[in-house]
């Protein structure tokens, strides 16, 4: 049996939180998701773990520290700097994602509103990486 991938989610609403946990528990493979409330516990979940997350998806509209400032705090750690990290939010203007992708994420996820689109999404994100390794 393989190790489970480790995900890092920074997201404020735990609505959100459970709909992403119920599409990662359908995709193919064991994940193991780890949720914070904003990018300041991200970055100290980030800081004090010594296993760290595969990926790391981060809520765009978060309070205390949003998810573009969390991803510049984040590609400032050499440590990190391997980890993908996704920027995941109901905004999907342009601005947004180019914001994101300037700042180093390796996507932006536009939150579907259906968690059979949300697994989808998900699938083709980690097919992708995989392909990439």
């Amino acid at each position: 049996m393989n190790a489970p991938i480790r995900c890092l989610i920074a997201e404020d609403d735990v609505d959100d939180q459970e709909i992403f946990s119920i599409a990662v528990s359908e995709l193919d493979g064991q994940y193991d998701c780890t949720y914070t409330l904003n990018g300041i516990e991200a970055l100290e979940r980030l800081s004090h773990d010594t296993l760290l997350p595969h990926y790391i998806f981060l809520d765009l509209n978060m309070p205390r520290m949003n998810g573009i400032q969390c991803l510049a705090e984040i590609k400032k750690q050499e440590r990190l700097l391997h980890i993908p990290v996704v920027i995941y939010s109901t905004s999907s203007g342009q601005s947004f994602i180019d914001d994101a992708l300037h700042h180093g994420a390796a996507t932006f996820i536009t939150k579907p509103s259906r968690i059979s689109d949300l697994v989808t999404v998900l699938n083709e994100f980690f097919t992708s990486q995989s392909d990439k390794k």
